[in-house]
């Protein structure tokens, strides 16, 4: 693992010069080919001929390339990223058989334990030629020697073996949990198990050992400083993680900014044991408040819709009563910190907009609440967030990803309306954009692509009247995610008195034509005027 932590007050750097190239710095001021830079802050920006250079300077040049903001992450999963490097991935099986011979081949390899638990993700049944969830019984062929739990890339269904079923005590007899269900045929259980089941499910499995998961988090950073990121998300934070965020901090071993956001139901015991620094970060991380979450995802047809999916009558899972939520959107209010919501479907983002106009008097007092991925939002729900201050974080990559699913599960009208970014804007509405990593790579230029042109994997125009300028979809990547995480004055943009958090691509997606936008490759990625990440030639 490369080591790139590094402590400002003991790495005092000279002053750094990066010119010659494009300097897009998303605060309206575009006319700038020269950035001064001294001790991880922004000197100055501006024209080059125009800098005042007194002292030594180190000149670094952009050699024709642009440079923006650092990205900004607003919703993700840094521990799920850093424990998918020590998991089976299953994205590339064709069909049951080859999904089986992947994980025997993986346990070939890798050698558990005997006992050991085989972890195995980046599944969805559109990818087989079955088009099905494998069962308990097609999972014992994979692994019979070993409990084995398959995850579907959502992160909100998935199945287990028979072995893993054992292990968890899980029969036909067991009853589903509220929010949750156990599938089961012929009074047995099948191994597959949606929302709340399967997360309770897999916070019973045993956590890799904290050595292995600070070196995974490692090769997370560097995967996100790929991208360009240099603020990321722990999206849902259980006491699970505790052990190893105690050994990160202990060992500085982040490098790039976490935000990190407890399970609402265990946020005493997280908020009394790390830092707690009112918005400032330890070490590079923070707290920033709370999150829940209300239903599923549409792919997988557990999203809480208002409307019946297509071909049946049910309308997904709610996994939070009224009571539930107003009681957490209650606490934020009251604690001054702020609260995130997973709500895919507009019965969910429904139930959420009601919580907050209920329980603070029309939402006076929140803290920016966020209404994380948004998928079906209505346009008639919209103007419902602007009075309560409500960041939509839209997972637009949804449309590329999975638009071909959705038209079947949706139809084409109503698929074409996911990711409402478009009205959004029109209403005059903030929102940040996410990839909700690992159910996909933190791709932010493929995002900004998808936010732009909208077309599906299959090449079809999915609501086109929902597209978005790039420079707004940029927005939503830089200057837009420091407001959702109350650094608007230290991120997100490139001015004077900011942190030198910089991005270099080979291209400008300003002046790229939109569908070759995610054909920019990120050259380099700049932490505080410390490069964390440069492609290899």
């Amino acid at each position: 693992m490369t080591d790139y932590s590094f402590d400002r007050e003991k790495d005092e750097m000279k002053k750094e010069l990066y010119y010659d190239g494009n300097i897009i710095t998303m605060s309206g001021q575009e006319k700038a080919d020269a950035v001064l830079v001294e001790n991880g802050k922004i000197l100055a920006v501006g024209r080059k001929d125009a800098m005042n250079l007194n002292g030594e300077v180190q000149r670094i040049s952009l050699e024709g390339h642009t440079m923006l903001p650092g990205f900004i992450d607003s919703h993700s999963h840094f521990t799920g990223c850093a424990n998918s490097f020590l998991q089976c991935s299953v994205q590339n099986a064709g069909s049951v058989r080859e999904l089986q011979e992947t994980i025997q081949d993986y346990i070939q390899k890798r050698k558990p334990a005997p006992g050991e638990w085989v972890m195995a993700r980046d599944f969805a049944p559109e990818q087989l030629k079955e088009k099905q969830m494998p069962d308990r019984w097609m999972l014992d062929q994979a692994s019979p020697n070993h409990p084995l739990v398959l995850q579907h890339k959502s992160g909100h269904v998935g199945a287990f073996n028979s072995l893993g079923l054992k292990e968890l005590n899980i029969n036909g007899f067991t009853p589903d949990p509220p929010g949750g269900r156990i599938e089961k045929k012929d009074g047995e259980a099948t191994g597959y198990l949606e929302e709340n089941a399967f997360i309770h499910a897999l916070r019973r499995l045993p956590m890799p050992s904290v050595k292995a998961l600070v070196q995974a988090c490692g090769q997370a950073q560097e995967l996100y400083a790929s991208f360009g990121i240099t603020t990321l998300q722990e999206g849902m934070m259980s006491k699970e993680m505790l052990p190893m965020y105690r050994e990160l901090l202990k060992k500085r071993a982040l490098w790039l900014d976490v935000t990190g956001y407890a399970d609402i139901s265990q946020a005493d015991q997280i908020y009394g044991v790390l830092p707690d620094c009112d918005g400032t970060y330890a070490c590079r991380f923070k707290l920033g408040g709370y999150k829940i979450f209300l239903d599923g995802s549409p792919q997988s047809r557990t999203a809480w819709v208002r409307q019946p999916y297509e071909g049946g009558a049910e309308t997904g899972t709610s996994t939070m009563t009224d009571q539930q939520v107003e009681e957490a959107v209650s606490l934020s209010f009251q604690t001054g910190r702020q609260l995130l919501a997973h709500c895919n479907g507009d019965r969910a983002a429904q139930q959420y907009l009601e919580a907050c106009e209920r329980a603070t008097g029309r939402g006076r007092g929140l803290r920016r609440p966020v209404m994380i991925h948004g998928q079906l939002l209505g346009r008639d729900q919209i103007p419902r967030l602007k009075p309560l201050g409500m960041i939509p974080s839209f997972f637009a990559a949804h449309v590329f990803h999975w638009g071909d699913v959705h038209i079947q599960n949706l139809g084409l009208e109503r698929a074409g309306r996911i990711s409402p970014l478009k009205s959004a804007l029109e209403a005059g509405l903030l929102f940040t954009l996410h990839q909700d990593s690992p159910v996909i790579p933190p791709d932010m230029l493929e995002t900004v692509w998808c936010a732009s042109v909208r077309k599906t994997r299959g090449g079809i125009l999915l609501g086109a009247e929902e597209r978005i300028p790039v420079y707004e979809a940029l927005k939503a990547v830089t200057c837009n995610g420091a407001y959702q995480y109350f650094e608007e004055n230290r991120k997100g943009t490139i001015a004077p008195g900011k942190l030198a958090d910089f991005v270099i691509l080979d291209g400008n997606p300003l002046e790229t034509e939109p569908e070759a936008l995610r054909e920019i490759q990120v050259l380099e990625t700049i932490k505080e005027g410390k490069s964390v990440y440069r492609k290899e030639v």
